[in-house]
């Protein structure tokens, strides 16, 4: 019969859960009678701070615990947030500036925490909270990804927190200045707020030996190290939950403030404490994505081979690092900077600003859609300058099959890749031979009609261990731990049915566990695309050992020797023996084998896979209004082999909505104060179902070779192709009646004052 792991497309188990409101998310599960935690934020967004007077709250009815950070300095809590730092083109640091818990001394972005109100009602502790009134003197807020400006860290001169390259100057400046064309585009990418269907929360307690927190994120074992080194514990003290999680998107996979002092409450009390962030707090303080500006240049020959790529980048950290801020526009962006192309000579420069605002880190992608946008949609415009189809542009500079396995000239070999053939089935898909009469329409009908192309490629990330366990319980049920942490992508459905894929035991035994530190040692948790490729790989190494282990009880067993397992059945040579695992593992407990009961196994990765694809979109634009929207979209992705490919549609579809809401309508506003205009959903502009068209979706299978399964993940690859595809669209419209480029988010009043030749609008 068929099995799982043959591409079935079985739908998620834990959706009934979820749809019947039986989901238990961090806000379901707190402990009773927990206290509840407000924090006091800035509403300034750069000055010097005061010390907070807290002592007229501390009476408060209800008030049990009133905290800033000299506070948490009593308690030994004085602990600044740990980040990744980046080596500058000199050889020197980054910067490194301490980013506290609570503020200390200044504030430097509308939001940041300043106190925090611990009451037994959320309305007594919001009471209390807006009776506090922080002093703070204000200085000018710094907005410009540029140096200069009022100082925000003295760490960080000019305010300018890296200076990064990585790549041949020489032989790119050589290229250049002997190419026969030379293409300039500039590009830019908005910045934007994750918005997860869940905000942020967290609960603490403490029995005076331990402290427990939950909270809805990516991975407990970072946060367990951050706990642990904060408060001075040891890691047998420190345990870290994670429930349902309503979405992360790479928002939730670091440490916040808020985690550390609700902590602090909770050990100092003696008592749980909770924090629930709202919508308006979750825009102010959650870590932003992308807001980067970029000028790409493509060198080429005569006959349009392209010798040379050199990007150069400004971008914008907020007014601190997060986690692993500094990295994504540098060493992140450079796993796909050359995208699908054969050029090796290729330069990547990029400066990093401190601005006061709030950070920015991971988001869908994380450095892969920022890379392939930049990089689609300057190949878009030379093609255009150039005078060629961009689909011959594009078949002229890839990589061909032969040249595989392919080192790239700034980061890792790719292992393999069919980008024409890939391109062909996705022409076909997205009926690209009909555009001309689609187009003819359009403009019969008083609308500009575009098509856009984007062929990406992305790169795996995260962690490349990654381990499993299963447990055969007494009660016949079968429990996978698992070091992955589910988000709302299906992990319980992937991973139960793969799991009884390679061993035949019935689905509905399986019972996935996951986001617990007392139970899973170690795991590189959810990010980077990574989750199912990691995981399957450590079960099939797990079900290895299960197997061996089952294999060698039943020869003593039996006495017999050359004991097989077919994936369902085992056979015993010299017997009418045909156990499941199932019988095994009941015989060998009433054999008091307990010890083959419990397998736990390690798998490491050498290299990641580079999933990679063609997105098709086709747009409307009304001149009367600037009104944008998307006809037409289509996807033919190369994923490798499938374990479920519905799941994996769904991701794509995900990912897609992201990318065509940032192009389309989301957009974070400061005021020249550094004042959050878009902080509601009445000013931020979330897509709608009505802006999505029906996504196409179609795969072109090419399996990796650098894990046994030939997978290539896909959870970030509709948002890495979504950007330019949706861009080009846009511009091959606007250039249809000569119009210039414009910057995303293409919304109504941008594309009009385009149309009317104000291109500066917003």
């Amino acid at each position: 019969m068929d099995k799982f792991g043959k591409s079935q497309p079985v739908r998620r188990f834990e959706d009934h859960r979820f749809l019947t409101g039986q989901g238990r998310y961090v806000d379901d599960i707190t402990p009773e009678g927990a206290l509840h935690a407000v924090f006091v934020r800035s509403s300034v967004a750069h000055g010097v701070l005061s010390p907070v007077d807290l002592s007229d709250v501390r009476d408060m009815p209800g008030v049990v615990l009133a905290m800033a950070a000299e506070d948490l300095a009593a308690m030994g809590a004085d602990y600044s947030l740990g980040t990744s730092i980046l080596t500058n083109r000199d050889g020197s640091q980054a910067a490194d500036p301490e980013r506290p818990v609570l503020a200390k001394g200044k504030v430097r972005f509308v939001g940041e925490p300043i106190a925090v109100i611990v009451a037994e009602t959320r309305q007594a502790a919001r009471d209390a909270a807006e009776e506090v009134f922080p002093e703070i003197d204000d200085l000018d807020a710094v907005l410009d990804m540029a140096p200069g400006g009022e100082t925000i860290h003295v760490e960080a001169p000019d305010n300018m927190a890296f200076d990064w390259t990585m790549g041949d100057a020489e032989g790119v400046a050589e290229a250049i200045a002997n190419a026969a064309h030379v293409v300039t585009t500039r590009v830019v990418d908005n910045r934007i707020v994750s918005n997860s269907m869940e905000p942020r929360g967290c609960f603490a307690e403490w029995d005076g030996e331990r402290l427990h927190l939950s909270y809805g994120g990516q991975g407990v074992w970072g946060v367990k190290a951050n706990l642990v080194s904060c408060f001075g514990l040891q890691p047998e003290q420190v345990r870290v939950t994670t429930p349902d999680v309503g979405g992360g998107f790479g928002t939730k996979g670091f440490a916040y403030p808020e985690y550390f002092a609700v902590s602090a409450a909770a050990k100092a009390l003696g008592r749980p404490v909770r924090w629930m962030s709202e919508r308006t707090e979750a825009m102010l303080t959650d870590n932003g994505g992308r807001d980067l500006v970029s000028l790409a240049t493509m060198a080429f020959d005569a006959d349009h081979r392209m010798i040379a790529y050199k990007v150069d980048t400004d971008c914008n950290l907020g007014a601190y690092n997060s986690g692993y801020a500094q990295f994504i526009q540098t060493e992140l962006f450079s796993k796909v900077a050359m995208g699908v192309y054969d050029v090796q000579k290729v330069l990547l420069n990029c400066k990093g600003y401190f601005t006061t605002t709030t950070q920015l880190d991971a988001y869908r992608g994380a450095g892969r859609p920022e890379a392939i946008f930049v990089l689609e949609r300057a190949m878009d415009n030379a093609a255009r300058e150039l005078g060629v189809d961009p689909m011959v542009l594009r078949r002229k500079n890839f990589i061909p099959p032969s040249k595989f396995p392919y080192q790239t000239a700034i980061a890792a070999a790719y292992d393999v890749g069919e980008f024409d053939r890939v391109l062909a089935v996705a022409e076909e898909n997205s009926d690209r031979a009909g555009f001309a009469a689609r187009r003819a329409a359009s403009e019969a009908a008083g609308r500009l009609r575009g098509q856009g192309l984007c062929y990406y490629i992305e790169s795996i990330l995260g962690d490349v261990t990654e381990s499993a366990r299963v447990v055969f319980e007494d009660d016949g049920t079968v429990s996978l731990f698992v070091g992955t942490q589910s988000n709302g992508q299906g992990h319980e459905t992937v991973y139960a049915t793969f799991l009884s894929d390679q061993t035949g035991i019935p689905v509905e035994t399986i019972r996935i566990i996951q986001g617990d530190s007392d139970l899973i040692p170690m795991g590189g948790g959810t990010g980077g695309s990574r989750s199912v490729t990691m995981q399957t790989g450590a079960t099939l190494v797990t079900v290895a050992a299960i197997t061996r282990q089952f294999a060698d009880y039943l020869a003593d067993k039996f006495e017999a020797e050359g004991v097989e397992f077919d994936d369902e059945r085992f056979r015993v040579p010299g017997s009418n023996e045909t156990p499941s695992m199932m019988d095994v593992a009941a015989m060998a407990r009433d054999d008091g084998r307990t010890d083959i009961l419990d397998i736990v196994e390690k798998w490491e990765i050498d290299n990641r896979s580079f999933p990679n694809g063609a997105h098709f979109v086709e747009v409307e634009i009304d001149p009367e209004t600037g009104q944008v929207v998307v006809d037409r979209y289509s996807v033919t992705d190369d994923f490798g082999n499938l374990i479920n490919p519905l799941l994996a549609e769904g991701q794509v579809h995900g990912g897609v909505a992201q990318g065509v809401g940032q192009a389309l309508s989301e957009h974070v506003v400061y005021d020249e104060s550094g004042q959050l205009l878009t902080a509601t959903f009445m000013d931020y502009g979330m897509p709608r179902a009505s802006d999505l068209p029906n996504i196409e979706f179609h795969t072109e299978c090419v399996p990796s070779i650098y894990n046994p399964m030939g997978m290539k993940g896909c959870g970030e690859a509709g948002t890495v192709g979504a950007l330019a595809a949706v861009a080009n669209a846009v511009a091959d419209a606007m250039a249809s009646k000569g119009h210039g480029d414009v910057d995303m988010p293409f919304t109504p009043a941008r594309i009009w004052h385009a149309m009317q030749g104000d291109v500066a609008a917003e």
